[in-house]
C-alpha cells in the first residue's frame, strides 16, 4: 500500500483542533502540495504531502447539520480530516469520504491518528518535518 504523507504541523494543529472541540465530531477538507515543492529528498517529486486544511465556514446551518464544507468545491481537495470523539480509530458509514481519510480519536496524539482509503483499508502514514511554500492557501 502506498504511505500518505503529512506535514507535522498540518498534523498538531489536526489534533489540536479536534481535541478543542471535544465532544463534537471534526470534518474539514486537506489539500496537499507536491513533495517536489517542499524540498523532500526521499520522496518522489509528484507525490502528494498534505500540507494545509479547509476549514468549515462559522454559522452554516447547512454545514452544521450534514456536517460537510460547502466553501470548498467538491473534488478540489485531496483528503478528509475526522474526528471520533467516542468512536473507533476507523472510518464510519457516517464519515464524508475521500481518497484519502485522516481520521484521529482521544486522547488526541500521533498514535490516535490514523489514514483510511474509501474502502476503509488502513494506509501506512509518514510525518514530515517540513514546511509548505509561502503563499501556498
Amino acid at each position: 500500500m502506498e504511505t500518505r504523507y503529512i506535514t507535522e504541523g498540518l498534523l498538531e494543529y489536526l489534533l489540536e483542533y479536534a481535541g478543542d472541540r471535544d465532544p463534537q465530531s471534526v470534518t474539514v477538507s486537506l489539500d496537499s502540495t507536491p513533495a517536489g515543492e517542499l524540498g523532500v529528498d526521499d520522496v518522489d517529486p509528484e507525490t502528494p504531502v498534505f500540507t494545509h486544511v479547509y476549514l468549515p465556514q462559522a454559522g452554516s446551518s447547512v454545514n452544521a447539520v450534514f456536517g460537510m464544507d460547502l466553501g470548498t468545491p467538491v473534488g478540489q481537495t485531496d483528503g478528509r480530516f475526522v474526528s471520533h470523539p467516542t468512536g473507533e480509530l476507523s472510518v464510519s458509514e457516517t464519515d464524508d469520504l475521500h481518497a484519502v481519510v485522516f481520521v484521529a480519536v482521544p486522547p488526541w496524539d500521533r498514535e490516535s491518528l490514523a489514514a483510511f482509503d474509501r474502502s476503509g483499508r488502513r494506509l501506512p502514514v509518514e510525518v514530515l518535518a517540513v514546511e509548505p511554500p509561502e503563499g501556498v492557501l
